[in-house]
C-alpha cells in the first residue's frame, strides 16, 4: 500500500472537517485534538488537517508517501542519498498522533516531502519545534537549486504548534 500525503494547516479545524468529509464522501479515520486525518481508497490519499492560528488562511504544511514498511522508508532514503540529495531520518517518532520511521527531503521549491511508515498509534501530536532535531543546512541564505537541495532548520512553516512536522518545514 502506498498513497499520497497532503497535510494541510488550517485556522478551522471543524470546518475543515465538515468541507472535506463533503469534498472527499467520506469522514476522518482518526481525530484528535487540533488533528485530523482522512484515509482515501480511491484515489489512494491520505488527507490530513492540522490545527493553525486562527484568522489565517490555509497553507500546505507539508507533503509525504506513505508506505506499508520500514524496508521502504529506507530503500527511498537510499534512492534518495544516491541521487544526491539532502535527507533527515527519523525512527520511532511520534508524528501526527502516530509511532512512524520517516525520511524527510525537499522539492525544488523548498516543499518538505516525506517518505513514511506508520507502525503504531499514539497519544501526542509529536515532539516541540524546539526539541525537533536539527538537520543539516544550506550556508546560503537563499533557498537552494533543485541540484543542490538541503533540508532546512526545523521550525514549522505556520504556527510554532506544529510539533511532528517542525524538523520537515521552513521557519518562513
Amino acid at each position: 500500500m502506498s498513497r499520497i500525503q497532503l497535510a494541510l494547516r488550517v485556522a478551522d479545524l471543524e470546518g475543515s472537517i465538515a468541507f472535506y468529509s463533503k469534498l472527499l464522501g467520506a469522514e476522518p479515520v482518526k481525530r484528535r485534538p487540533g488533528y485530523a486525518n482522512f484515509a482515501i481508497a480511491s484515489p489512494p490519499l491520505k488527507l490530513v488537517l492540522i490545527e493553525g492560528e486562527q484568522g489565517q488562511p490555509t497553507a500546505l504544511d507539508h507533503l509525504g508517501i506513505e508506505v506499508a514498511e520500514t524496508a521502504e522508508v529506507t530503500a527511498a532514503a537510499d534512492r534518495l542519498k544516491e541521487a544526491g540529495l539532502a535527507t533527515f531520518e527519523e525512527n520511532d517518532t511520534a508524528c501526527c498522533y502516530a509511532v512512524q520511521d520517516k525520511v524527510w527531503v525537499h522539492g525544488p521549491g523548498r516543499e518538505p516531502w516525506e517518505v513514511y511508515v506508520v507502525k503504531a498509534d499514539a497519544d501526542t501530536l509529536g515532539a516541540s519545534a524546539a526539541s525537533s532535531p536539527q538537520a543539516p543546512v544550506a550556508s546560503e541564505p537563499n533557498p537552494p537549486a533543485a541540484s543542490e537541495d538541503t533540508y532546512p532548520t526545523a521550525g514549522p512553516t505556520a504556527s510554532a504548534s506544529a510539533a511532528c512536522c517542525a524538523g520537515a518545514t521552513d521557519a518562513d
